[in-house]
């Protein structure tokens, strides 16, 4: 099955501006976004690059800087390397329908692991176990998490993401910072405002590429 089939048996890429996603990777190190999504419910997607597509989890109350605080994170299908930059309005009648805006990005590795290839092989032995701990280098979330497989047979999506004990550990609400690293805008400013230059993006005055 192509790596991408879900993704894109999901999406109508003639009304969405969403990448379809045929990019390779060539960059050294690994990158993650966290994508601050109003669809249906308001959500936070976190997408970790494994390979030439981003591992991709839903979290419903989005990442918290507490290990006391563990949150639900819903693995969903992968997603191409391009929509690490999207951010904008997927239109009404598509998948996902709502604004999206980046909410954090930067690079990020396995837990002990001192090269790419170390973290590739890490994270792809910690996906199939059901447990990966990896160190991120974002603009609002540094350091280690974990994200661990709930082994539900009602959700077998069900995993766990767990902030380690680390000097990064904070009681600080991180969610109320809340503008794109992108942008700079909040998800209101991008439901009203025309389509950025340069990004994938769509509006209620329409879509550009």
């Amino acid at each position: 099955m192509p790596r991408l089939s879900e993704y894109q048996r999901k999406r109508s890429f003639d009304t969405t501006p969403e990448p379809q996603g045929d990019s390779k990777s060539t960059r050294p190190e690994l990158h993650f976004v966290v994508q601050k999504h109003r669809a249906r419910r308001l959500h936070y997607d976190l997408r970790l690059q494994l390979g030439d597509v981003l591992k991709s989890w839903a979290v419903p109350k989005g990442p918290s800087l507490d290990p006391q605080e563990k949150r639900l994170a819903l693995m969903v299908e992968d997603h191409p390397l391009d929509y690490e930059d999207f951010e904008g309005v997927i239109p009404e009648g598509n998948y996902g329908a709502g604004e999206v805006l980046v909410w954090d990005r930067g690079s990020y590795q396995a837990a002990g692991a001192r090269t790419r290839e170390q973290s590739e092989k890490a994270l792809t032995k910690g996906l199939a176990e059901g447990h990966i701990s990896f160190i991120l280098a974002g603009k609002k979330l540094k350091g280690e998490f974990a994200l661990v497989h709930l082994k539900r047979a009602d959700d077998p999506n069900a995993w766990l993401l767990i902030k380690a004990n680390d000097r990064y550990v904070s009681g600080k609400e991180i969610l109320e910072e809340e503008r794109s690293v992108l942008s700079g805008r909040n998800l209101h400013e991008i439901a009203n405002s025309a389509p950025a230059e340069g990004r994938y993006w769509a509006s209620a005055a329409g879509r550009s590429n």
